[in-house]
């Protein structure tokens, strides 16, 4: 059974930043892609990043460009998200998922599994 756990959230001041972790269990990250949705109050889920299991295909939405970094350690089976110059819009619960198919890994269909979320808060 597969399963995702993140952890790593919390409240921070504008500027500031988290690291956002999401530890998989029951299938290799390295086989799939992989990546980080957020989902604000009375809005939709967001996509925020992807990675490629391989590691070397990232790809980010451009309100996070340059600031968050997607990354996985296939030693720990763990993706995580690292994120700075943290921003009050970017407070939202975040949810790492599993996926198969990268042409699509902007697409939160394209996800078979998914964690519980973990909740960022940005103040400003």
């Amino acid at each position: 059974q597969v399963q995702l756990v993140e952890s790593g959230g919390g409240l921070v001041q504008a500027g500031g930043s988290l690291r956002l972790s999401c530890a998989a269990s029951g299938r290799s990250l390295s086989d799939y892609t992989v990546g980080w949705f957020r989902q604000a109050p009375g809005k939709e889920r967001e996509f925020v990043a992807a990675i490629h299991g391989s590691g070397r295909i990232r790809t980010y939405v451009d309100s996070v460009q340059g600031r968050f970094t997607i990354s996985l350690d296939n030693t720990k089976n763990t993706l995580y998200l690292q994120m700075n110059s943290l921003k009050p819009e970017d407070t939202a619960v975040y949810y790492c998922a599993q996926g198969r198919d990268w042409s699509r890994s902007r697409s939160f269909e394209a996800y078979d599994y998914w964690g519980q979320g973990t909740q960022v808060t940005v103040s400003s």
